[in-house]
């Protein structure tokens, strides 16, 4: 962890960088386009478990015994890149300042990633890189790149068609929207503070909740407001139109929670859409949001590790959970208690929490392929869990690469077990 001196020096040196913001880059294309071909190969269903502070993506079964599958490297043009921005003395103070805050130390290579409909490429987000790019999947090589505006990547969605991927431009406070084939731009909208969750949701919006500063200390409750302008946009997911703004403060207020913060982290909607669960900074447990009324509903808090400081400062990125995934019934919620070091299932309609299954920073938590598992990162062990919807009990666990973050469902060539060059 950071010290508080370490941070603020952090943050002045991009402050005075963030004056010469660059404007938002262009698709780079590192070859032709590739659309989805007319006999598409046959496909497999997996998993991939984004490395981040390697660069790197482990392919896993999504389901079963969760076995490695092959691995890909998802910064094939690392020396490029670092080429340019150590030529560029603003990118050069953004990159140094991601390492040494939100990277804990390290950069930060793969925040997020999806498998192309077709199989062929994997789009990943690459915070320190400021991008997302395009794998080929068979060679391993770049296919585009888009640089986002501001200096930073983060969380992406991909729409339920699969043609279409946004990313959060966390130093831009924009969401970029791609085609997701090219790389070519086809819409974006504006934000709230640091952009990071993004939900595409089946009545044809996205969602994006917007975090605000996490890299200050000013952590204290009586100090939220110097966290920035935190809030849900939803954009029109076809014209990009804003439609609505959700500033969870009053949500709070109403609620009698004056004291949390504000900040929406990862968060689960039930299979209706007709409510929200969500995470906030500093907060081990999570609210229940009813969409149609526009009201927090419910609370539930999760027990604390004793072994874990109430000190705000030391959490990382301002997380105390991070993590939570509802099963396909939408009868139970996974949630990954990160500082805590466990994860648990909760029943959603009692929210009684099962047992307490020890993790190492768990950072994420998906659903398996079937649906009858939570997959959780621990970035702090270099492993994925799997946890029994059902009972809640760790079903296996799987040696990854270093430092586990984001894990998806997606769709690779059938027999694929890595680039072929």
């Amino acid at each position: 962890m950071l010290s508080s001196v370490t941070a603020r020096r952090c943050k002045l040196l991009l402050a005075a960088a963030a004056a010469a913001v660059m404007a938002a880059g262009a698709v780079v294309c590192a070859g032709p386009a590739n659309a989805a071909p007319a006999n598409a190969a046959p496909l497999q269903e997996v998993m991939l478990v984004g490395n981040n502070w390697e660069g790197t993506a482990d392919v896993i079964k999504s389901r079963g015994d969760f076995a490695k599958i092959g691995r890909i490297n998802l910064i094939p043009d690392k020396d490029d890149r670092l080429r340019e921005i150590y030529l560029n003395p603003v990118r050069l103070a953004f990159f140094l300042g991601i390492r040494e805050t939100v990277g804990e130390g390290h950069d930060q290579f793969v925040d997020d990633m999806y498998s192309t409909p077709d199989g062929s490429a994997i789009v990943v987000s690459r915070p320190s890189f400021a991008d997302v790019a395009s794998i080929d999947t068979a060679t391993g090589r770049l296919k585009w790149r888009f640089p986002v505006s501001g200096f930073r990547s983060d969380h992406m969605a991909v729409s339920p068609d699969g043609s279409r991927v946004a990313v959060s431009a966390s130093t831009g406070n924009t969401v970029h929207v791609l085609n997701i084939q090219t790389g070519q731009q086809v819409g974006s909208f504006k934000t709230g503070d640091k952009p990071h969750e993004n939900v595409f949701t089946r009545d044809g919006k996205i969602w994006n909740m917007s975090i605000g500063e996490v890299n200050n200390d000013f952590d204290a409750p009586w100090q939220d407001f110097l966290k920035g302008d935190r809030k849900i946009t939803i954009a029109d997911a076809a014209t990009f139109q804003q439609v609505k703004v959700i500033d969870m403060r009053q949500r709070l207020d109403a609620f009698g929670r004056k004291d949390f913060s504000d900040a929406v982290r990862p968060v689960a909607f039930t299979p209706d859409e007709s409510k929200l669960y969500f995470q906030v900074s500093f907060f081990n447990g999570f609210f229940e949001y009813d969409v149609a009324t526009d009201k927090i509903t419910r609370e539930k808090v999760l027990p604390k590790n004793p072994g874990t400081s109430d000190d705000r400062t030391t959490f990382v990125n301002d997380s105390r959970h991070h993590g939570m995934s509802m099963n396909p019934q939408g009868t139970k919620l996974c949630i990954a208690g990160t500082m805590d070091d466990y994860a648990t299932v909760v029943d959603r309609s009692t929210l009684r929490e099962g047992p307490l299954v020890r993790a190492s920073k768990p950072y994420w938590a998906t659903v398996s392929g079937d649906g009858r598992a939570c997959v959780i990162s621990e970035s702090g062990a270099d492993q994925v869990t799997a946890i029994d919807f059902a009972t809640g009990h760790k079903i296996t666990s799987i040696p990854v690469g270093d430092h586990p973050q984001r894990v998806r469902v997606a769709q690779l060539p059938t027999g694929w077990t890595g680039p072929n060059s």
